[in-house]
C-alpha cells in the first residue's frame, strides 16, 4: 500500500536558499534538498483502488498558477520542539490550491485532515534538542526570505515508511492553468 501526500515542489533557487540554513542546531537530522517540499494534503497509505480515485479527483483540480515565497523560520513543538521549518508567506492562490485538494481527497474517500494547513516546508528533524540551542537558531535566521517563485504545478508523492525526509517518489504531476498575468500576449488588432 503506498503512503502518499500532494505537494509543492520547491525550484532549485529557493531550494539553495533554504539550504544556507543548514547547521547549527547539533540535535538536527537536515533534510536533503532534493526532498525539499511543501505539502499540501497528506492522504496516508490506501490501496491502489484509492490511489486510483484520488489520482482521478486531482486530475479535476483547476487552478491557476500563483506566485510563492518562503519566508522565516519556526520550529513544530512548542514545548518538545521535533522539527525546524521555513514558513510561507500567506497567498490566496496557495490557499485556494490547498481547499480544492483537500476537497478532492475527500471526494475520492479520504478522511478530512484534523490539523489546521501551516504551509511551511521541513528542514530538520530534531532528536532531543535543548531548548536553548533551538531558540538559539530560530533568532539567527528569523530574517530569512527565498526569491519568489511560479507555481505551475503540484504533485502526489509517495513514501517508504520510515522516519521522515524522503526519499520520495514521484507519482503523478498535476499543471495548473497559466495564471493571465503570466500568459504571452496576444496580437491585438488595431482598427484603423
Amino acid at each position: 500500500m503506498p503512503r502518499l501526500f500532494t505537494a509543492i515542489e520547491i525550484p532549485r533557487d529557493a531550494a539553495l536558499c533554504l539550504s544556507f540554513l543548514r547547521g547549527g542546531l547539533p540535535s538536527a537530522r537536515w533534510i536533503d534538498t532534493e526532498n525539499y517540499h511543501l505539502t499540501l494534503r497528506f492522504i496516508g497509505d490506501v490501496d491502489c483502488h484509492t490511489a486510483d480515485e484520488v489520482v482521478a479527483e486531482l486530475d479535476r483540480v483547476a487552478r491557476p498558477g500563483f506566485e510563492l515565497t518562503l519566508r522565516g523560520v519556526g520550529a513544530f513543538g512548542s514545548k518538545k520542539p521535533h522539527s525546524i521549518y521555513a514558513g510561507a508567506v500567506p497567498s490566496p492562490g496557495l490557499e485556494a490550491l490547498q481547499a480544492d485538494v483537500d476537497r478532492a481527497c475527500r471526494r475520492a474517500g479520504i478522511a478530512p485532515n484534523p490539523q489546521k494547513f501551516v504551509p511551511h516546508v521541513t528542514l530538520a528533524r530534531l532528536r532531543h534538542p535543548k531548548g536553548e540551542d533551538v531558540a538559539h537558531y530560530l533568532s539567527g535566521r528569523g530574517n530569512f526570505r527565498s526569491p519568489s517563485f511560479h507555481v505551475g504545478r503540484f504533485v502526489l508523492y509517495s513514501s517508504r515508511d520510515s522516519v521522515g525526509g524522503g526519499p520520495y517518489l514521484l507519482e503523478e504531476a498535476f499543471t495548473l492553468r497559466e495564471s493571465v498575468s503570466r500568459r504571452t500576449p496576444e496580437h491585438i488588432a488595431v482598427p484603423a
